[in-house]
C-alpha cells in the first residue's frame, strides 16, 4: 500500500512539475542557450557601438566582446540537443535535420569572432584605417565581395588576417541573421 501511495505521489509531483514546466518554467538547457544568445547580443552591441563611435574604443573591451562571441558560438553546437528543439523553445527542429549546416554556421561565427579578437590585439590604441571597410562600398580593399546576398554556410573561406575587423563584424551579424532565419522560430 505504501508503495502505491508513493508511486501516486511521485506521479502527482511529476504531473504538477510537468504542467508548471510547460506553463512558465524554462528548461535549463533552453535557459542556458538563451543566456548565451543574450551575452552574444550584448557583445555585438558593444562592438557595434565602438565601430559607430557611440562608445570609446578600448582594445580590452573590444577583445572581451569578441571573446564572448567566440566562446559562446563554439559551445553553441552542443547547446541544441534534439530533445530541446521546437515549442516552447524558439529553436526549430530543422537544427537536427540540418545539423551539419548549423554546426558550420557556429564554427564560422567562432572563426570570425576569433579574427575580431586578434584585430583588437593588433590595435591597442584605437581603431586603425586597416580595421575599417572602404567607405560607402560595403567592401574591403582586395575583396570585391559584398555584404548583400546570402552565402552558403561553411563555403566562405576568408583570409581573416587580410580582412578589416569592421568587415568581419558585418559578417558576424550576417552569420547570425542567416542562422536565425533558418533555425529560429519568429517570436510574436
Amino acid at each position: 500500500m505504501r508503495s502505491v501511495i508513493a508511486s501516486v505521489g511521485i506521479l502527482l509531483v511529476a504531473a504538477v512539475y510537468g504542467t508548471a514546466f510547460s506553463e512558465g518554467m524554462v528548461d535549463p538547457v533552453v535557459a542556458n542557450r538563451q543566456s548565451s544568445m543574450k551575452a552574444m547580443a550584448e557583445a555585438a552591441k558593444t562592438i557595434s557601438g565602438i565601430f559607430d563611435g557611440k562608445l570609446d574604443y578600448d582594445a580590452a573591451s573590444f577583445k572581451a566582446a569578441a571573446e564572448i562571441i567566440r566562446q559562446h558560438s563554439g559551445a553553441m553546437i552542443n547547446q541544441f540537443p534534439a530533445d530541446s528543439l521546437g515549442a516552447p523553445s524558439a529553436a526549430k527542429v530543422e537544427i537536427e535535420l540540418y545539423r551539419d549546416e548549423f554546426a558550420a554556421l557556429a564554427r564560422h561565427l567562432e572563426s570570425l569572432a576569433n579574427g575580431l579578437s586578434t584585430a583588437a590585439d593588433a590595435a591597442p590604441n584605437g581603431i586603425t584605417a586597416a580595421m575599417r571597410m572602404v567607405p560607402g562600398t560595403g567592401t574591403w580593399t582586395g575583396s570585391g565581395s559584398s555584404l548583400i546576398g546570402k552565402r552558403s554556410a561553411g563555403v566562405m573561406k576568408e583570409d581573416l588576417s587580410k580582412m578589416p575587423a569592421e568587415h568581419m563584424f558585418h559578417l558576424v551579424l550576417q552569420n547570425c541573421t542567416s542562422c536565425h532565419a533558418k533555425f529560429r522560430e519568429r517570436q510574436q
